[in-house]
């Protein structure tokens, strides 16, 4: 099982080139020294990632942006100013600070200050930037416990910061801040309209910069997913069971008539976008915990992080 570790183990296995997961207010990460080529090697062969997929490079309160990166937009500038600490990456052009295996060999790199103390004090001690992905197998299910984390690497790791349960619970917003056209490349808290009040134009959703979790298949349980209209959940579960599926649904309160039948387990009950997000990658490891064939989700409220919602239901049915 994956060693617990408080925040001083966890420094020194990160300046020894060793793994480490922590959390932060979206998801957990598995870091690694994201100026150690080597130690960011290890961070993808642990994850299966393929290494021309980069990594998001987390910073502390007190970095220095023009540290991280070269010929930093005034648009970018305006963004952490406003939302670091906070579920923001923005990519911008790299510095030679950043191994150029953390940022899958181009010459861009995602940055962000997470606002989780934990995370914080963590990166505060360590000192430099540290490369962290979600702290899973590459394209599964993200994960917001420590104990997640542990069943997701046992001792394959150096050891996971436990920080409880994360309040955000999908990945940032990520913004590619390296043209005059500002892209959100993936969806998260701060949203596609937060970011054009801000700056005051308009912001176009999509780009064809690699960013992390922007593959069409991404955050997949084992289990197949479907995303279904709240009215339609009934009737497709009960036709899922009749065909010898376990079937699981995340589903608001009272939807899925038939959860009292054999075959049919609530994975998850929920209220408002925000409460989808808190709950929603938990409620995808419970289902191949319980051994589902099949998860139906309602489909989220397109509100806010609900869109972010949306994304990662997405990816996970395409991933199946």
């Amino acid at each position: 099982m994956t060693p617990l570790l408080d925040l001083e183990a966890a420094v020194r296995h990160l300046a020894a080139g060793a793994l480490v997961g922590f959390p932060t207010e979206t998801v957990y990460g598995l870091g690694a020294d994201a100026s150690n080529a080597d130690a960011v090697r290890s961070l993808y062969a642990a994850k299966g990632r393929p290494p021309g997929h980069p990594v998001i490079v987390h910073l502390g309160r007190d970095a220095v942006l023009d540290d991280w990166a070269v010929d930093v937009s005034g648009a970018a500038r305006r963004l952490v100013a406003e939302w670091w600490p906070g579920p923001l990456t923005v990519v911008v052009a790299a510095s030679p600070r950043v191994s150029r295996v953390a940022t899958g060999g181009l010459d861009t790199v995602g940055l962000r200050v997470p606002d989780h103390p934990v995370a914080l004090a963590l990166l505060e001690r360590f000192g430099g930037g540290v490369a962290a992905p979600s702290a899973n197998r590459f394209g599964r299910v993200s994960p917001t416990t420590a104990e997640a984390v542990r069943a997701e690497f046992g001792a394959e790791i150096a050891g996971v910061v436990d920080g409880g349960a994360c309040g955000v619970g999908v990945e940032s917003t990520i913004v590619d801040c390296t043209s005059d056209t500002i892209r959100v490349l993936r969806p998260g808290a701060i949203t596609a309209g937060m970011i054009g009040g801000l700056l005051e134009t308009e912001v176009v959703l999509g780009g064809s910069t690699r960013a992390p979790g922007t593959l069409p298949s991404h955050y997949a349980p084992a289990a197949r997913v479907e995303v279904v209209p709240a009215n339609e959940i009934d009737a497709r579960a009960t036709a899922l069971v009749e065909a010898g599926d376990r079937v699981g649904i995340i589903a608001e309160r009272g939807v899925g008539t038939s959860e009292s039948r054999v075959g049919v387990v609530t994975l998850a009950t929920v209220g408002s976008p925000d409460h989808y997000a808190q709950i929603l990658y938990s409620a995808l490891r419970s289902a191949d915990d319980l051994g589902m064939d099949v998860v139906l989700a309602v489909q989220p409220e397109l509100d806010g992080i609900g869109v972010a919602v949306a994304d990662r239901l997405g990816r996970a049915a395409t991933g199946r």
